[in-house]
């Protein structure tokens, strides 16, 4: 089991991240008739376009000389990808990601960009090299997108941001995949202020937070959404206990709901989020403003496929 960070590691990575984290800005949500209840935390001003570099950054920058010598890797859909090689590029280290081969070639190309190699393979070629340790016969230094606790104590800065700029806060809505988030961020904030409402949010294709808390443990669940960057098929039972803990409830939103809060957040916010990105605000808009009283919705990525988004936008509203 994962145990919770403290606010005093929460507090000391939000100062060393700083550049090159930005505090993100709290912007009231300026669709329908919610206003100054939701607020969005756009993570995509991030320098790679998500949230992913905070946990990545702090990851990689608490490594010793040796393990960074021998340079990093991960397992990524995308994001993570993006925000290592970034990283490894700032300390002048190489990085490699296992993706699978369906990622966006948005997220592919990006990660090149940043002087990233990625290894494109299947979906389930990525979850065995997770599930089976894999990495543990390679040379690099492996930075796991979920368990690793410095990645989830990075994280972890985005909560105290939120506490800083909106201390009466009621509910913050957190998308999931792996975890890393929920565990980061949950944590800082019930470390603030315990009785803040954490909803986890998950795509209705892939309910693997879910299906674990109905069965009281993790199961493996079948994956078909559009929201690739939470797309995870299954909880750990190293993460679980700690997502189970933090959580008031996992909230399930449908693809169609997904595909409005991506419109809404561009024709709105001017926001361009990924599906991923736009899984908290899905969720939030289909509750009653008086059940969530003031919210923050985290926008926590950016990369979308200009095919899905002009596929988007000119659907029915």
């Amino acid at each position: 089991m994962i145990h919770r960070p403290s606010l005093s590691e929460f507090k000391a990575a939000a100062n060393s991240l700083r550049p090159p984290i930005i505090h993100t800005p709290l912007i009231p949500f300026r669709g329908g008739d919610y206003g100054t209840n939701i607020l969005l935390k756009p993570e995509i001003l991030q320098a790679v376009n998500s949230f992913k570099l905070r946990g990545v950054f702090n990851a990689v920058a608490s490594l010793s000389s040796e393990e960074k010598a021998r340079g990093v890797s991960t397992v990524s859909a995308g994001n993570t990808a993006q925000a290592l090689a970034w990283s490894a590029r700032h300390f002048g280290i190489s990085a490699r990601s296992i993706m699978p081969e369906t990622a966006p070639a948005t997220k592919i190309e990006a990660v090149k960009a940043y002087g990233g190699i990625p290894v494109l393979v299947p979906v389930s070629e990525v979850f065995r090299f997770l599930q089976e340790h894999l990495w543990e016969q390679e040379p690099y230094c492996f930075i796991h997108p979920w368990t690793n606790r410095q990645v989830m104590i990075g994280h972890g800065s985005l909560g105290l941001e939120i506490m800083d700029d909106a201390p009466d806060v009621d509910t913050v809505f957190i998308p999931v995949g792996g975890g890393g988030l929920l565990g980061g961020v949950g944590s800082a904030i019930k470390a603030v202020d315990p009785s803040v409402r954490i909803y986890a949010v998950e795509p209705e294709g892939c309910p693997s937070l879910r299906s674990a808390v109905d069965q009281g443990r993790p199961i493996p669940v079948e994956c078909k959404t559009i929201c690739d960057g939470v797309a995870v098929p299954y909880i750990t039972d190293e993460m679980f206990p700690l997502l189970n803990e933090l959580i008031d409830d996992v909230l399930l939103v449908s693809e169609r709901s997904v595909r409005a809060a991506i419109r809404s957040l561009l024709w709105n916010n001017k926001m361009l989020a990924e599906p991923a990105g736009a899984l908290a605000l899905a969720a939030a808009l289909q509750m009653p403003s008086t059940q969530i009283g003031k919210s923050v919705c985290l926008v926590t990525g950016g990369s979308i496929a200009v095919e899905l988004m002009m596929e988007i936008l000119q659907e029915d509203q």
